[in-house]
């Protein structure tokens, strides 16, 4: 996990078999401007090397704040470093903590049909759309039926799925039970719980995980973890927990020059920190998470332990009468 203090950035143009390019490749540090420089100045002359040796190269590194797909650290201002434990000021202005080694997974709940819905959906309108068709004897009408059936399969499908949520006792059991089927198939694991404004968070209290792991993987694939944190879990090397309010929860807009991506000019700092001063008188009695309940076993990893303090304290949990943004 690396979340740098330091950016820098190097250019060049080449010309390779008549051919112009413009490379342009980041650079990074937790020491200084200058050892980013030189970073940048090594990254990109690797580039130029790849570019003559094999005729094409990626252009440019591009600016995100939290990527890692191409080869890219957290691109975040470090508010604050415990250990090597890292609070990070996102894109659109939340606390975010990163932790290399402690196991966080967010469920959301299931608001929206599945693709498997939509499939079986799909299915049960072509098939009668076939007995219209077969039963009218008609191309024209099993067409006709065809289309109609591939216009109303997204209706068909959330129908479905409120129907079945409402079976299973509605998004926030059919979440919960995910955890409990977890817990139960994995009773070595200490699983604290937590409820987000739209799902639960888990943190794994028992063992610290690699999270390019084959056990981090599966654990939050079971939990089921979106599928994009569970990837940038594994190109970022780091787990995250977002520890303070999104800004829209709390009648804000999005962080202050946009995009918030880390550094910003020197000219556009005073207006980031006036954003961020009221952010923070806003937030300042809200919660991002509330404590709910512990499942699994009793044993609790002394890292884990220190990330929780960390979490719980930034998040305000155990304060239930705050709102949760």
């Amino acid at each position: 996990m690396l979340v740098p203090r330091y950016w820098s950035e190097s250019k060049t143009k080449k010309v390779v078999n008549g051919k112009q390019f413009t490379l342009m490749r980041f650079g990074w540090s937790d020491t200084s401007e200058l050892d980013a420089k030189n970073l940048a100045d090594v990254r990109l002359q690797d580039a130029v090397s790849t570019l003559e040796k094999e005729g094409d190269v990626r252009r440019i590194d591009h600016k995100t704040s939290y990527n890692g797909a191409e080869g890219v650290p957290i691109r975040e201002e470090v508010i604050s470093t415990h250990e090597d434990v890292v609070i990070s000021r996102n894109s659109y202005g939340a606390l975010c903590l990163n932790t290399p080694d402690v196991l966080f997974g967010d469920i959301d709940f299931d608001f929206e049909a599945s693709f498997r819905m939509h499939v079986i959906s799909f299915a049960l309108l072509f098939i009668c759309a076939l007995l219209l068709g077969f039963y009218f004897e008609s191309w024209g009408t099993l067409g006709v039926c065809v289309f109609v059936a591939a216009i109303f399969t997204s209706t068909l499908a959330n129908i479905l799925h409120r129907v079945t949520l409402r079976l299973s006792g509605g998004v926030e059991k059919k979440a919960l039970d995910t955890i409990m089927n977890v817990s139960m198939q994995n009773p070595e694991l200490h699983m604290r719980i937590y409820r987000t404004p739209l799902g639960y968070r888990v943190l794994l209290m028992n063992n610290t995980y690699c999270p390019t792991g084959e056990a981090a993987i599966r654990l939050l694939n079971e939990l089921e973890s979106d599928r994009l944190y569970i990837q940038m879990c594994k190109n970022q090397n780091c787990f995250r927990a977002r520890v303070s309010p999104k800004p829209w929860r709390i009648n804000m807009v999005r962080l202050k020059p946009t995009p918030g991506v880390w550094p910003i000019k020197k000219e556009r700092m005073a207006e980031r920190q006036e954003w961020v001063k009221m952010y923070e008188l806003k937030s300042k009695n809200i919660s991002s998470c509330h404590y709910v309940t512990r499942l699994g076993s009793d044993k609790v990893n002394a890292k884990a332990e220190f990330v929780r303090k960390i979490h719980d304290e930034l998040c305000r949990v155990n304060n239930s009468e705050l709102k949760i943004a």
